[in-house]
C-alpha cells in the first residue's frame, strides 16, 4: 500500500504529536490505513484530506492551549505549519485546525479534534517509522458496524467501505465485539437500512469519490462482502440464508 506525499507529511505530523506527549490519540481514515497495513492488507484504500483526534485532559483545554500545544509539537520536530483554530469545541461538536504551508499559505489538511469524550482503547501503530498511538482494530470495528446498523448508514457509506477492506485482514469475534460495544455504551440496531434499503445504498456509494486513482470496487461486491462479514450479527432471519 503506497503513501502518497500528503498522507506521508500527515503521518510525520502525528509522530511529532505523540512524542511531544501532549494528551492526543488518533482515530478515522489515517488509523484505518495503519491498522490496514499492519495487518497485511496491500491494496489502496480510500485516501483522506484529514487527521481525526481526540484530546484528553482532567480540564477543558482553551482555544489558546489546544494550538500553543500542536505548534510547540510541530515546532520540537522541525515540521514548518501554522496552525489555526477555525471551529472550537463545544457540546456535540468537535475542534477543526486548518495546517497550512506559511510560506505558500495554502492549507495542506485539517484536524478534526474530539475534547474529552469517553476514552477509547487504543494501541502504537508504526507506518514508515512513524509511530503514534491510535484507536485499537477491535474499537475501529465496533464503531463502525454500530454505524451501519442504523438509519445512519445511507450517510456513512464510507464505514460500509471500510468494513469492505477490514472483512479481509479481520476475523469478526462476536464475543470481542460484543465487550467493545459495551465497554463504550453502544447497542447494535437491526440493520433495517443496510438490509432493506439497498438501491439507496447503492445511490449513496456511486455518489461516493475515491480520490488519488484508487480503484473503486463494484458496489455489489462491497455489499456482499460486507453482508457476509456480519452474518453472525444480522437478524436471524437474515442469518438463516448464510446457514441453510
Amino acid at each position: 500500500m503506497k503513501l502518497s506525499a500528503e498522507e506521508k507529511l500527515m503521518y510525520t505530523v502525528m509522530n511529532a504529536i505523540y512524542s511531544s506527549g501532549i494528551p492526543i490519540d488518533f482515530k478515522g481514515a489515517m488509523v484505518l490505513k495503519a491498522c490496514l497495513m499492519e495487518a497485511g492488507f496491500s491494496n489502496e484504500i480510500r485516501h483522506t484530506a484529514d487527521i481525526d483526534a481526540n484530546w484528553y485532559s482532567d480540564s477543558p483545554p482553551s482555544a489558546e492551549k489546544l494550538v500553543e500545544s500542536l505548534e510547540t509539537a510541530l515546532q520540537r520536530n522541525g515540521i514548518n505549519l501554522q496552525v489555526d483554530l477555525y471551529r472550537m469545541y463545544g457540546e456535540g461538536r468537535s475542534a477543526g485546525f486548518e495546517l497550512t504551508d506559511p510560506n505558500m499559505g495554502e492549507i495542506l489538511f485539517t484536524m478534526d479534534m474530539d475534547v474529552n469524550r469517553p476514552v477509547q482503547p487504543t494501541q502504537i501503530y508504526e507506518v514508515a517509522g512513524l509511530r503514534f498511538r491510535g484507536v485499537s482494530p477491535d474499537q475501529i470495528l465496533a464503531d463502525k458496524i454500530s454505524a451501519i446498523s442504523t438509519g445512519k448508514v445511507f450517510r456513512r457509506i464510507k464505514d460500509v467501505v471500510d468494513l469492505y477492506y477490514l472483512s479481509q485482514v479481520f476475523e469478526l469475534d462476536l464475543n470481542r465485539l460484543q465487550q467493545t460495544l459495551s465497554n463504550c455504551g453502544k447497542m447494535l440496531e437491526d440493520f433495517h437500512g443496510f438490509l432493506h434499503g439497498t438501491e439507496e445504498l447503492r445511490h449513496a456509494y456511486e455518489k461516493f469519490r475515491f480520490t488519488g486513482g484508487v480503484n473503486k470496487p463494484p458496489f455489489d461486491e462491497v455489499y456482499v462482502k460486507v453482508k457476509a462479514y456480519l452474518k453472525d450479527v444480522l437478524p436471524a432471519d437474515v442469518i438463516e440464508k448464510y446457514t441453510s
